[in-house]
């Protein structure tokens, strides 16, 4: 019978591989970018080029629980597709069962940013970031530092996987290494581009019916002088960190007097060091927002109303009555009615891409 069920597995693993083979070539020349014409593609390193084998091998790598050290935790289990590839939890569970310290956030057009994790500015290639919850300990997220050879062996052994790394990477005959193995996770990262929300289809081909009157009175709302929401999400990916990336203390909190945070992460100061630095957080894009709940850092703000509540009160610190000396000039508070606050949420709303939430090609290819 173990026989029997073995040549299944390989069987169809086969016929996996020759669908794969079938509908995405492997050569890199032969890579096309599936965008609309008002987005460009995201850079893309010279020794990493993309390619159709490579990005498959990326997606079946971030779905697939072996790339951990105990074999139960894939890069999805913190990045769900359905959530915008952020984590409806306000903190993520890594291999040993204990917490991730920030909100794990959303990977939409991830490829674009000029620095990746939310408080780490020397980190600006994905193929940089992706050792992070690979290797570290403090805290364990993918938990493979100790288990590398093991990891890499189970990926090695598996028929399908070994015919990938060939197509992916025919220069090195298909070695499974961890260069190997980031590579074709960003490249698969790059492909997670969203440009397609019906606020999309309004500004940029001109679809007026695509968004309601309220959501359009939400969006001069948002980009209006009272609001002025547009200061920090600004652009085609409604961020400032594209393509440099810009940090700003919120005024979350205000633990101590002094603008302190929680010990559990306090941002910026502790990779720069620098005072100033206290609850300084790279700006978010909010394409796919209304899915990524909880929201901040640490997801203590659970809907878009309490979003919107924080920033009207001109920080949550500032609502609960202290605001924070640390917080930007930028979040000074604004008055707004009920009728407005529901207008920019529905604007909000509109920048929910359903075709890319829901794009076979981005979710598990293991059912």
């Amino acid at each position: 019978m173990r026989q029997h069920i073995q040549s299944w597995v390989t069987y169809c693993g086969a016929l996996a591989l020759l669908a794969i083979r079938l509908a995405a070539p492997a050569s890199a020349a032969d890579f096309k970018w599936d965008l609309p014409p008002w987005i460009t593609p995201p850079q893309v390193p010279a020794d990493n080029p993309m390619g159709a084998a490579k990005v498959e091998l990326g997606r079946r790598l971030f779905f697939d629980i072996r790339l951990s050290g105990p074999g139960y935790v894939a890069c999805a289990s913190c990045h769900k597709p359905n959530h915008g590839f952020a984590d409806q939890r306000p903190f993520s569970f890594g291999a040993t069962g204990k917490t991730t310290r920030l909100n794990s956030p959303s990977l939409t057009n991830v490829g674009y940013l000029g620095a990746l994790t939310l408080a780490h500015p020397g980190i600006q290639s994905l193929e940089a970031q992706a050792r992070r919850p690979l290797f570290s300990v403090a805290p364990i997220e993918m938990g493979v530092r100790g288990y590398e050879a093991q990891v890499v062996d189970l990926v090695a052994r598996n028929s399908l996987y070994a015919a990938l790394f060939r197509d992916a990477f025919p220069g090195r005959d298909g070695a499974v290494t961890f260069d190997t193995i980031i590579k074709a996770l960003a490249a698969f990262q790059r492909t997670l581009i969203s440009a397609n929300s019906p606020y999309d289809r309004y500004r940029y081909r001109g679809e007026t019916s695509a968004l309601s009157p309220a959501a359009r009175r939400g969006e001069k709302l948002f980009y209006g002088s009272r609001l002025k929401c547009s200061r920090c999400h600004n652009g085609q990916h409604l961020s400032d960190a594209i393509p440099n990336a810009h940090y700003h203390n919120t005024g979350l909190y205000n633990v101590d007097g002094s603008g302190g945070l929680p010990e559990r992460h306090r941002g910026l100061i502790e990779n720069t060091g620098k005072p100033g630095d206290m609850g300084k957080f790279r700006t978010p894009s909010l394409r796919n927002v209304a899915a990524t709940a909880p929201y901040m850092h640490d997801g203590s703000l659970k809907t878009l109303q309490a979003v919107l509540d924080h920033y009207a009160a001109g920080g949550e610190a500032a609502r609960k009555g202290r605001r924070s000396p640390l917080t930007s000039p930028l979040v000074a508070g604004f008055e707004i009615s009920g009728k407005e606050r529901r207008e920019v949420i529905a604007f909000l709303e509109n920048l929910t891409d359903e075709s890319f939430l829901n794009n076979p090609r981005l979710r598990s290819p293991f059912h």
